[in-house]
């Protein structure tokens, strides 16, 4: 599993995993999984991604692995 910017991002915008969840849709153990470096669809990362306020473009320094 490699690392990801998801939480320090949520975090950051003062959200909790729960608000984050909701706001993208998606459930709170799917979010829990992928900040702890597990994988996801490229339709789920778009889904955080949106709901933080950033790009798909940006999708790569969130997501290093790809």
């Amino acid at each position: 599993m490699k690392a990801n910017r998801l939480r320090h991002e949520r975090e950051k915008r003062m959200l909790s995993k729960i608000e984050l969840a909701r706001k993208a849709g998606v459930a709170v153990q799917t979010l829990s999984r992928i900040e702890k470096g597990g994988k996801c669809r490229f339709q789920t990362k778009g889904k955080l991604l949106t709901a933080l306020g950033l790009s798909v473009g940006e999708k790569e320094k969130m997501f290093p692995e790809g």
